[in-house]
């Protein structure tokens, strides 16, 4: 009731509505059917897609008929993370949220803003009977977070608009006009199984704690990542003993950094003493290094059961030398754009478990060539130690287009609006914009939204000023619309 009641409470009451359906992607049936029995209940054209898309469409407020037909689009499905020791079921609970200050949280999950704040705004403007605002086709993609699956599989027929506001950009500062394009590199290697002998004791390696994040947005500030985090206290612990991998999981989504990372080793019992003094010297030098940033980082050991096998120090060695090979973070910055990530790769997964090391990992740029060149960086590192390596997901980025009527429109109105420049330019995150320009040619498209910080993280928030300050610029833009041509 705290969040419903916050304003505008349209737009909040349907963000509480959304949030208490599960919505992970590729699993957003029930989603789906909440979004299309929203446009039945308002007695507006509702449309599902083959593959799940929902389309609704609004007539334009007296007045406005003459003005262009404008797309709003989201994506219906969100991140689900949870911090390892919260006990919470996605798939049957609602997200459970509270006011912090000007923040609204969630309990130790993700709170899905991105995109359910986007989402919500778009049902407050169908619901509406006092909003002005020209014809609308309202575009509720699924899928965006994993594969990009609505957006690529669209149904073109459905639309009449020439503008598309896209409600997904992250900073209520920014007006995006150019995204990444981005491809999922995966692996797998079959390693020989060796049984672990009773004179060895067993340890579990914990790493928690890390601010992880979003692969694109927060790829460029130096945070951690779990996996490779682990892979370096490995190589640090096989100078000081002979130590046997028998378990790793690593890391949760293709698209979130890792904060997390669990590896169980065995160590011969005559060798303990050396390799817990290494252990500790090297989390040292560790939490040293990532002192300003990784303020929470938590890097334990215990003793465990000793497992039944484990594998030969030559695939141990193999696995520690190509993880260590593989980019990640940033891999070029942009020559044309300050201040921009070009391309990028983020070592997502790492699971190594009966006989099988695998990996996941994604691959972002806004320069196509740059894009196969850092996903050809990751499969090379692979194959050299005998991985399997296949990609897929592949999408495009979006190209920057200066000269484009609603960005001046968007511009003038936040300028005279808030006395201030808006901060135009590309991000780095992996927009559905590039897709739907390709299946919507000519299309003028701009993407803004409110702040939020943390987005596929467990630390995410929306700042409730700024959705007010992104609600009342967004009518005004509606009222704004030009004329059809």
């Amino acid at each position: 009731m705290e969040v419903k009641n916050l304003e505008p409470q349209e737009l909040w009451r349907n963000f509480a509505a959304l949030n208490a359906v599960p919505r992970a992607s590729k699993k957003e049936e029930r989603v789906i059917e909440f979004m299309v029995q929203y446009g039945h209940s308002l007695g507006l054209e509702t449309i599902q897609d083959k593959t799940g898309n929902v389309v609704i469409k609004k007539p334009a407020t007296p007045g406005m008929e003459d003005r262009q037909t404008v797309i709003m689009q989201s994506h219906l499905d969100m991140v689900h993370q949870k911090n390892g020791d919260r006990d919470f079921d996605f798939a049957t609970q609602g997200i459970e949220m509270f006011v912090d200050g000007d923040w609204v949280r969630a309990n130790g999950t993700t709170l899905g803003a991105d995109n359910g704040i986007g989402v919500a705004t778009i049902m407050a403007i169908l619901a509406s009977s006092t909003i002005v605002h020209p014809a609308i086709e309202a575009m509720f993609t699924i899928d965006e977070e994993t594969g990009m699956t609505g957006a690529k599989e669209l149904d073109p027929s459905n639309f009449t608009g020439t503008i598309l506001l896209n409600l997904d950009t992250e900073e209520d500062d920014e007006l995006t006009i150019g995204c990444a394009g981005g491809i999922d590199t995966n692996s797998i290697y079959n390693y020989k199984q060796l049984p672990v002998t009773n004179d060895h004791l067993a340890y579990q390696i914990t790493i928690k704690g890390l601010l992880g994040g979003h692969s694109g947005m927060d790829i460029h500030k130096g945070r951690g990542n779990a996996n490779k985090l682990m892979n370096r206290i490995f190589n640090a612990a096989l100078k000081a003993s002979d130590l046997q991998l028998c378990m790793v999981d690593g890391g949760s989504l293709r698209n979130a950094i890792p904060r997390e990372s669990k590896a169980i080793v065995a160590v011969p019992s005559l060798q303990k003493e050396a390799f817990l003094n290494c252990f500790t010297d090297f989390c040292a030098v560790l939490k040293e290094e990532y002192k300003s940033i990784e303020t929470a980082m938590n890097i334990s050991i215990e003793e465990t059961e000793l497992p039944k096998f484990g594998m030969t120090k030559v695939d141990f060695l193999k696995i520690v030398n190509a993880v260590y090979a593989l980019p990640n973070g940033v891999f070029r910055m942009s020559p044309d754009i300050k201040d921009l990530v070009e391309a990028s790769s983020n070592l997502a997964r790492v699971i190594i478990k009966g006989g099988e090391f695998i990996t996941q990992s994604l691959q972002r740029s806004s320069v196509e060539s740059t894009k196969d060149d850092v996903a050809f960086a990751v499969r090379a590192a692979l194959e050299n130690m005998g991985c399997d390596v296949s990609r897929s997901g592949d999408y495009p980025g979006w190209k920057p287009n200066a000269d484009s009527d609603i960005l001046r429109l968007m511009t003038k109105l936040y300028q005279t609006t808030f006395n201030a420049e808006p901060n135009v330019n590309a991000c780095h995150a992996g927009l559905e914009c590039g897709i739907l320009g390709a299946h919507l040619p000519g299309m003028d498209m701009i993407s803004f939204g409110p702040t939020i910080h943390g987005a596929h993280s467990p630390d995410e928030c929306v700042q409730i000023s700024s959705v007010q300050k992104f609600w009342g610029y967004l009518l005004k833009v509606l009222q704004e619309i030009p004329k059809k041509k």
